[in-house]
């Protein structure tokens, strides 16, 4: 029997995606536009975190929000109508994830020469969008506190991407089985270089830390 062949895709999808990411950054900072994104599970909080931390830095930072979903305009009508941030929804056809093309193809319906910062909400999944470089500035994450203080060791790729992992829903824990510092710890296991910036969206205890590193990061991406 003629033996079967193997074909590898996976690997020159990611490299062509990888070239694509990097074309994409290097025209946003020609532009002066700095490129967040945003990760999770879904029902982690990501959308009231950002319109927490959209009315903390809106007066101080031109801003844009691109909505990323499977279906609906849920999130950016939300967004738009609780901060007056401008905000467009992606429908990704059933893909769970974003990459560089796609994001650029969002990127297309936005003001970019009115904006400094333009924030990513991707698909909620703490598997897929981890292994695909949007083209961002910044990798961020939140994991909330119902999903447990084990998530960095089951989900390691999530972690290892991101420059910021944001712990939510503290205001629950002392209902979880959670961790703060076993946490911490299992994310620096993965990522020596993760900064963790433990809050409760609900209440907005935390997030003016966050609106402050976001802040900080867009300054520098300019200044350099």
């Amino acid at each position: 029997m003629d033996e079967i062949k193997i074909i590898e895709i996976k690997k020159s999808v990611f490299e062509d995606n990888d070239k694509d990411a990097e074309k994409l950054r290097k025209e946003l900072k020609d532009k002066g536009v700095f490129l967040l994104n945003l990760m999770s599970a879904p029902g982690s909080g990501k959308t009231t975190t950002l319109i927490q931390t959209l009315n903390r830095i809106k007066d101080k930072v031109r801003v844009a929000v691109m909505e990323a979903d499977i279906d609906s305009d849920v999130d950016a009508v939300k967004i738009k109508e609780a901060t007056g941030v401008p905000s467009i929804q992606l429908h990704t056809g059933g893909m769970c994830h974003l990459d560089a093309e796609m994001t650029r193809q969002g990127l297309d319906n936005v003001a970019l020469k009115d904006v400094d910062l333009v924030v990513l909400e991707n698909v909620g999944n703490l598997v897929c969008p981890a292994e695909f470089d949007t083209g961002a500035v910044r990798n961020a994450m939140i994991l909330s506190v119902p999903e447990g203080d084990d998530k960095p060791l089951k989900y390691p790729l999530m972690f290892t991407v991101c420059d910021l992992v944001i712990i939510n829903k503290t205001d629950v824990m002392p209902y979880f089985d959670f961790d703060l510092e076993r946490c911490k710890s299992y994310i620096h296991q993965r990522n020596p270089k993760a900064q963790v910036i433990p809050i409760c969206a609900k209440t907005g205890e935390g997030v003016d830390a966050f609106a402050q590193w976001l802040l900080t990061e867009v300054q520098a991406w300019k200044n350099n």
